[in-house]
């Protein structure tokens, strides 16, 4: 049984392919992409809880740009954005957009881990909370 969904974006191959791997190894559907394009692809197809998104891509597309669009299409998908140094400030400008939180690469799994599961339960929080409403809102007329 997969506990949860989570999209990888990254541009490094080695990284991704390693990060998606340990993350399937903990019962997690995880999947890797390498672009912008092919995440918001993805995620026209299916949902997804989590994704962890790398803000310097590579094509038309950085990070800070999918991540509109990803919370276009799925505002409750919780992001996590992956930098590198230079690019902390970017990062605060993720986190004004909506990403749940960022972390400096190169990230360790034991980091990662906890912001996942806390991730996961921001977006089953609200998940839970629109439910309510709609079975509050159905039942108002009985």
């Amino acid at each position: 049984m997969e506990l949860f969904n989570i999209l990888v974006v990254d541009d490094e191959t080695d990284f991704l392919e390693t990060l998606v791997k340990r993350l399937k190894k903990r019962n997690l559907f995880a999947v890797g992409v390498e672009s912008a394009e092919e995440a918001l692809d993805l995620m026209k197809k299916r949902e997804y809880d989590i994704v962890i998104l790398d803000i310097k891509l590579p094509g038309g597309m950085d990070g800070i740009e999918a991540l509109r669009e990803m919370k276009k299409m799925q505002p409750l998908a919780e992001v996590i954005l992956l930098t590198g140094h230079a690019s902390v400030e970017t990062s605060i400008e993720g986190m004004k957009l909506g990403a749940f939180d960022y972390i400096l690469k190169p990230v360790k799994l034991e980091e990662l881990l906890p912001k996942l599961v806390q991730a996961y339960e921001k977006k089953n929080a609200h998940d839970q909370k629109i439910r309510s409403a709609k079975i509050k809102e159905s039942l108002k007329y009985w």
